[in-house]
Formats: C-alpha cells, sequence, structure tokens
C-alpha cells in the first residue's frame, strides 16, 4: 500500500511539515498585513487630519479652507470640521454610506471627546450613528475647542485585506504544489535504492547470494550499498562454510558405528543417525509405541534419562536391555551458555562385548573344569603310588596305566585347545588337494566298522555321487568327519544305526550324518557348536570315553574354512543328523 511505503511515508512527511510550517506562517501574514493596513490606513488619515487642521488655522474663511479641505481629502473617506464657535462642517464623500454626525454625539464619546478636552489626537473602530456601518476615524483638535474628524468605512480595508489574503493563500498553495512535486522526486530519489536493496534483500532470502546492488550514489545510501554487497559475499562465504561443516557433521555422525541422538528440553529428537534409529525403533516396538514421522517424541527411558540431566546438570550412563540386546547409552547436557537447552546421547550396542566377556569367563570356567578332574586324579594316583597303597607291580601297573591316560587326555585337551585358537584366530591353514570323495568316505567308515560292531550299531553307508574329485584338505575333513560319526555311534542305543550319505549337486557336496539315538534337546541345538559344549551323560551309551567338549567347535571351523556350512536337526528319543555342505569349485 502507498501510505506504508517509505516514499509515501517520506511524502506525507515533507508534505505535513511544509505545510505546517505554510499554515503558521500565513496566520502570521494574515496578522501581520491585518495590523499594516490598519496602522497605515490611520497613519494616512492621521496625517490628512493634520494637515487639515493647519489650512484651518490658516485660513480665517471657512469656506475657503473648506475647498482646500476638499481638494486635499481622499475621495472614499468624509471630514467632519467643528470649530470653536460650534459650527460644523462636513464635505462629501464618494461612500453613500457614510452619513453625517452631529457634534454633540462626538463630545459625548468617551473617546472622541478627548480632542476637545483634553486636545490629543484620537483613532477609533466606530459603529456610526444610525447606521450599521463600521468605520475608522481619526480626531485631531483645531484652535480652541475644535476638532477635525476624517472617517471611512472598513469595508475599503477589508477588501485590501482580503486581496492580501487571497495573494498569501495563492502562494501557499503554489508552495504546498511545488513541495509535493519536490517530496515525491527526493523520496523517490532516496528510495529507489533501497527499494532495489529490499529486492536484493528478498534474494538473499532465497539463498541467491550473487545477487549485488547497483551503486547510484556516492552518499550515504550509495555506502549503504556497498556494505549491502560486501554483506552478500560474506554471507556466501559464510553459508558455504556452515554447510560444509554441516555435511562434514553429518557424514560424521552416518558414518559412526556408535548411536548418536540430539535431542531438545522438551524431548523431542532434532539429530538421529542410523545405529540410534535401530535403538529407538526397538525402544519402540518394546514399548508399543507408535513413531511420529513429523514430531518425534524420544520414547522411555530415553526421555527419563533426559529429564535426570536436565535437573542435575551433569553426565549420565545407563545400560537399557531391550529385544534382546544391551546398549549402554551416555547422555550429556547442551547448554546455551549458562542455560541447558538440550542433551546429546551416544549409544553404543554392548551385546558382543557382554557375549565375549561371558565367553571368556566361561572358557576359563570350563577350562578349569575340565582340567581339574584329570589333575585330581593324576595327583590322587601318583600319591597312591608314592605313599605304597599299591603294594603289588599289577595294582601300580594300573595306576600307572590310569595316570597316562589321564595325561594323554590333558595332552589332547591342550591341543584342542590351540587348534581351536588357531582357526577362530584365522591362522588356519588348509593344505587342499584333489580327493576323490567316494574312497575318502569309505576309507573313513572302514574305521569305525570295527567299533560300530562292538556296540550292536549298525553303519550304513550311503553314495549319489558323479563327480571323482574335490579340493579338500583330506587329513582336517577326517577330523570333522571322525568328530561326527564318533559322537553319532557313542549316542546311539544297540539294534540303533548311523546312516552316513555323500552326494553332490552342480555346485556342493553333500554329506549327512544321521542316526536314531537319544537326539539333542530343542533348547541345547544353539549351542552345539560352541566351545565345551557336551550332550547329558544320561543320553551317552558310552559313559567311559570322555569327550573334551571341543570337537563340535572345531568341526564348525574346519567346514568354514572350506566355505562350506554345517547345520544339525535333532529330536529328543529319535536321532540327530547332521548336515555339511561344501562348494565344489571355490576361487
Amino acid at each position: 500500500m502507498f501510505w506504508r511505503s517509505v516514499v509515501g511515508k517520506l511524502a506525507i512527511t515533507i508534505l505535513l511539515l511544509v505545510s505546517f510550517v505554510l499554515f503558521i506562517l500565513t496566520i502570521l501574514l494574515l496578522e501581520f498585513f491585518e495590523s499594516f493596513h490598519v496602522d497605515e490606513a490611520e497613519n494616512d488619515m492621521m496625517q490628512t487630519a493634520t494637515k487639515i487642521s493647519q489650512m484651518v488655522e490658516q485660513y480665517d474663511d471657512q469656506e475657503l479652507a473648506l475647498e482646500n479641505v476638499e481638494l486635499v481629502k481622499d475621495p472614499v473617506s468624509r471630514i467632519t470640521i467643528i470649530y470653536g464657535d460650534g459650527t460644523l462642517q462636513t464635505t462629501d464623500s464618494a461612500d453613500n454610506d457614510l452619513n453625517e454626525f452631529s457634534s454633540q454625539w462626538l463630545r459625548n464619546d468617551d473617546e472622541l471627546k478627548n480632542v476637545f478636552t483634553n486636545g490629543v489626537d484620537v483613532k477609533k473602530e466606530i459603529m456610526l450613528p444610525n447606521s450599521n456601518v463600521e468605520a475608522m476615524i481619526v480626531g485631531t483638535p483645531v484652535n480652541q475647542n475644535g476638532a477635525v474628524f476624517i472617517y471611512q468605512s472598513l469595508d475599503i480595508l477589508n477588501q485590501t485585506k482580503a486581496e492580501t489574503t487571497k495573494i498569501i493563500f495563492l502562494a501557499a498553495g503554489i508552495a504546498i504544489f511545488l513541495t509535493t512535486i519536490f517530496a515525491f522526486f527526493l523520496s523517490t530519489r532516496i528510495t529507489s535504492p533501497l527499494i532495489k536493496m529490499r529486492e536484493a534483500a528478498l534474494d538473499l532470502t532465497r539463498g541467491e547470494f550473487n545477487t549485488k546492488v547497483p551503486i547510484l550514489t556516492h552518499d550515504e545510501i550509495g555506502e549503504l550499498a556497498v556494505a549491502f554487497n560486501r554483506m552478500g559475499r560474506q554471507l556466501k562465504f559464510h553459508i558455504n562454510a556452515l554447510r560444509q561443516e554441516k555435511e562434514q557433521f553429518s557424514s560424521i555422525v552416518s558414518s559412526m558405528a556408535d548411536g548418536v541422538i540430539t535431542l531438545n528440553r522438551n524431548g523431542d529428537m532434532l539429530v538421529i543417525n542410523p545405529p540410534a534409529e535401530n535403538f529407538i525403533e526397538k525402544l519402540y516396538f518394546e514399548n508399543g509405541i507408535e513413531p511420529d514421522e513429523d514430531h518425534q517424541k524420544s520414547p522411555e527411558p530415553l526421555n527419563e534419562i533426559l529429564q535426570t540431566v536436565i535437573k542435575d546438570e551433569k553426565e549420565v550412563i545407563r545400560e537399557i536391555n531391550t529385544q534382546g540386546r544391551t546398549w549402554v547409552m551416555i547422555m550429556t547436557p547442551l547448554y546455551d551458555q549458562s542455560y541447558v537447552r538440550g542433551a546429546v546421547a551416544v549409544i553404543r550396542d554392548m551385546t558382543e562385548e557382554r557375549r565375549l566377556d561371558k565367553m571368556r569367563q566361561d572358557f576359563i570356567a570350563n577350562v578349569s573344569h575340565e582340567l581339574r578332574t584329570p589333575i585330581s586324579m593324576l595327583q590322587g594316583y601318583s600319591e597312591a603310588i608314592v605313599d605304597d597303597v599299591a603294594e603289588s607291580k599289577k595294582e601300580k601297573n594300573e595306576l600307572a596305566q590310569i595316570i597316562r591316560e589321564e595325561s594323554l587326555r590333558m595332552g589332547r585337551l591342550v591341543n584342542e585347545l590351540l587348534d581351536l585358537a588357531r582357526m577362530e584366530a584365522g591362522h588356519i591353514i588348509l593344505n587342499k588337494g584333489s580327493v576323490d570323495p567316494g574312497k575318502f568316505m569309505e576309507r573313513i567308515l572302514k574305521k569305525f566298522r570295527g567299533i560300530a560292531e562292538e556296540n550292536d550299531v549298525q553303519l550304513i553307508p550311503e553314495q549319489n555321487l558323479t563327480i571323482a574329485g574335490i579340493s579338500m584338505d583330506a587329513d582336517r575333513m577326517e577330523q570333522v568327519f571322525t568328530n561326527l560319526i564318533d559322537n553319532a555311534i557313542r549316542h546311539t542305543e544297540e539294534k540303533g544305526y548311523v546312516k552316513v550319505a555323500i552326494g553332490n549337486t552342480d555346485t556342493d557336496l553333500h554329506i549327512s550324518i544321521a542316526d536314531n539315538g537319544s537326539g539333542i534337546p530343542e533348547e541345547d541345538i544353539p549351542f552345539v557348536f560352541e566351545r565345551f559344549y557336551k550332550a547329558d551323560k544320561s543320553r551317552t551309551r558310552n559313559g567311559k570315553k570322555k569327550g573334551t567338549g571341543l570337537g563340535l567347535a572345531i568341526a564348525k571351523n574346519i567346514v568354514e574354512a572350506h566355505e562350506g556350512t554345517i547345520n544339525v536337526k535333532s529330536m529328543v528319543g529319535e536321532g540327530t543328523t547332521f548336515e555339511i555342505r561344501i562348494p565344489l569349485y571355490v576361487e
């Protein structure tokens, strides 16, 4: 709107200022000219009255004096001469509204009578007797007790004042008109660069930092344009720097393995990276909350920790368990000077670390447990030999045999631990060669036929091969199958069977070892490939032969070193099946 624009405001301000000045000046001029015209008229009439009084005093002939008076008087005025003897003479006037008045009326007026009594000059505006005409009258004394009065109508003076007023108002109107043109010209001249600056500022708000304001003048507005252009360049530089910092910060936060969340005091999540999103989704799911995409609120217990941080103004560390995983959160307050405006939370998934800690603890406990029994037996039987508890040579040989078996068992445990440690560290070395899988399996089964017959277990081979060779480490794979077949025979009752099937597809070699033995409980199946896992002794047919609990863990590492897979299926009382797949062609 024009009236709200700078041009309109500046123009209106100039017009109002000039109009106010002209208004005051007009009033003062009108007052001045009104007083000036009155004073001039009175002074002129008084000068004329003074001349006439001198003429009257010089001439003894009253008629001759009146004739001379007619020559010097103003046509629009009327002159009344009163002599000391009471004679009254009045001249004619072009103004017919000026009537004559009597000597008595003049002598009775409070001010005019001073001419007769005190001999002083008098000036006065009066209402003529028996008339509605306002007139100006002056009087001056003549001789003794005489006077000369000149009066004329104020209409003449008012006409002069009206003409003067018209001239003054005309001049004021011309001045306002010229001021209006000048105000619009000046305001346009001043505001034109400002309008360009406004347009440039709007371009800046849209991100167009290359916009420049033309420098039209070298005054303050020109300096403002120079400063504006410099500001635009500085803004572009700083915005680019901030954008780079933001992108760098975003890349760093997004690439972090730890979750990062920035929250305000209300619990709104302002910044969140992918690991933190995964954590929040689990919290939402566990608390049965539907996430609000437009205005994400932090779920419990995140909000509870935030309130603690805001209240205590110090770092808080909490461990949160959700959906079977363990998370450690470190939340630190964010300050706006001394005011806590929010917090930043760093979240780390500690599930694997906790699992590894538990594995280390279990490993130490299991090794201690496995070594405690043979060491105790070694200590006990050796003490029996030293203390001559075994008197005969036969008894001593039996004790020595037990000591030998337990020492072998300890050596086997230590060797298997070393092998497993090397495998899990990735230091396993495979001596691969071309192996005929059919002959390889026949050789392994041949080793176990005697054991199977001793335990009255049927060993059933099955081959379905279309290949004559495969690249693998025969010794390592023999260790795998020896462990699996031995376990199957030991966990199978008499009259049971162990079926070993081998076959292939276009891409894989398949081996399955199935028995109809005691089986594995469902809750133990996920842990059979962990170190020191052992089946319940109540399900082991040959309880005298003790294992180390490392065989399946070693088997799994050997199969995976061949880039294969090993799986187990089992049901209690029905049997167990181990399935192995090894790729035929590995680059």
